[in-house]
């Protein structure tokens, strides 16, 4: 099949990058760089026991350029997840419409990560491309843990 076809009948649009997560056993030595020397906004945080970060999140841009660097450190830095191993730990795109892009990527054998579409940090509908193939879902991130983030209205009408 060429790209061109399956392109057709892909019931999504991937319409830019929604944020970009960094890792750290310190957090604060991110902040000092993005926040401080770089002078990305500080616009939040995000703590999760279950997913082991403590987050800060810094945006850049506005509107539907607006994107977030997400600076995570550990709440454990022994515990899984390991928001800190790999330093880029995942890469969020918006998606137009995330059910669809998860039941098609699926059946094209694209694997996920266990928790299916659930509510983010920054209050959006999220799902995770795993990193690793496995021999029932043969397609993955090759290394790179990818969010598919839904795009809320009118970023859905910005970007198209």
């Amino acid at each position: 099949m060429s790209a061109s076809s399956s392109a057709t009948k892909r019931p999504f649009r991937v319409l830019g990058v929604q944020q970009i997560a960094l890792g750290s056993t310190d957090k604060a030595r991110l902040r000092r760089l993005w926040v401080d020397l770089l002078g990305l906004t500080l616009e939040g945080s995000y703590r999760s026991e279950r997913e082991n970060v403590d987050e800060d999140i810094a945006v850049i841009g506005h509107g539907p350029a607006r994107c977030e660097i997400d600076l995570m450190q550990p709440l454990d830095p022994a515990a899984r997840p390991a928001v800190h191993e790999p330093a880029l730990n995942h890469v969020g795109l918006w998606v137009d419409d995330l059910a669809s892009a998860v039941q098609w990527l699926s059946a094209q054998g694209v694997r996920f990560a266990p928790g299916g579409i659930r509510r983010g940090a920054a209050g959006h509908d999220v799902t995770f491309i795993h990193p690793r193939a496995s021999a029932d879902a043969p397609l993955a991130g090759e290394g790179v843990l990818i969010e598919l983030v839904q795009a809320p209205p009118e970023v859905i009408a910005a970007l198209s």
